[in-house]
């Protein structure tokens, strides 16, 4: 006769790996379940969309500096811009599709520095006799823009902290939750505008909710911004490096 020990045992020790699989297995299933994607961040992450935003616009109007750099697409022209601002000024290069030149201003002081491209054209943005004189006196030297030229606002907007801002962070249509992800090595959330076209507002979820990356509707461009309440130096260019236009600034396609 066969003894039925040995098969008693080998149940027994099946079942108790059996519980203890079984727990283990429950243990990793809660902890999965209990997983928060927003440990360790500043918890923005769990608001909804529209407060998102929101903590993301007061965060932008309350640090003292930014550096903004990316591509804009305004009126048909493409622009790269890079640049630092802050309430009392900024400096900093724009490049469009027939000339560099950089921006400087200090309250309502505002210098240009532009390549021969930016000097070379005449009204009709083709290149004359004219042109080419100025092109050669002021080429890579500051000119003061006077303040009731046409393209003096338009230039002193890409100098603008809060003119740039606030038309840069702005979503359109409903706003809704994205994807978490990360922009220059920060952990990021994303809030959308309505219809696929409103944009794409990318926030840090690391200390100060800043803006770190807009990609405007329609595919009008995508600028990162930076160095966050990063406080920079503003002095006017030495006077040797500086020149008198004497008359109305060309109307240049870089500031139209």
């Amino acid at each position: 006769m066969t003894s039925s020990v040995p098969s008693v045992r080998a149940r027994r020790r099946t079942a108790s790996l059996a519980l203890v699989l079984c727990a283990g297995l429950t243990a990793a299933l809660t902890a999965c379940a209990g997983e928060d994607p927003d440990e360790g961040t500043n918890g923005v992450g769990r608001l909804t969309a529209p407060e998102i935003e929101k903590k993301a616009q007061a965060a932008a109007d309350s640090a003292d500096a930014v550096r903004l750099a990316g591509t804009l697409v305004s009126k048909g022209g493409t622009y790269k811009i890079d640049m630092k601002l802050k309430d009392k000024g900024g400096a900093g290069s724009v490049t469009s599709k027939n000339s560099t030149f950089e921006l400087l201003r200090i309250g309502d002081e505002l210098y240009l520095k532009a390549d021969a491209g930016f000097w070379d054209h005449d009204d009709a943005g083709e290149s004359g006799d004219a042109g080419g004189a100025a092109a050669d006196k002021l080429e890579d030297k500051y000119v003061k823009v006077p303040e009731d030229d046409p393209t003096y606002n338009q230039l002193r907007g890409f100098t603008d902290k809060k003119v740039l801002l606030d038309g840069l962070l702005t979503l359109h249509g409903k706003v809704a939750k994205g994807d978490r992800d990360e922009v220059g090595g920060v952990r990021t959330i994303r809030i959308l505008g309505g219809t696929g076209e409103g944009g794409a507002l990318d926030v840090s979820l690391e200390g100060v909710p800043y803006p770190l990356s807009f990609a405007r509707g329609g595919g009008a461009g995508v600028v990162t911004l930076a160095d966050w309440g990063k406080d920079f130096a503003l002095a006017a260019p030495p006077e040797d490096e500086t020149v008198d236009y004497g008359q109305q600034l060309p109307k240049s396609s870089a500031a139209s």
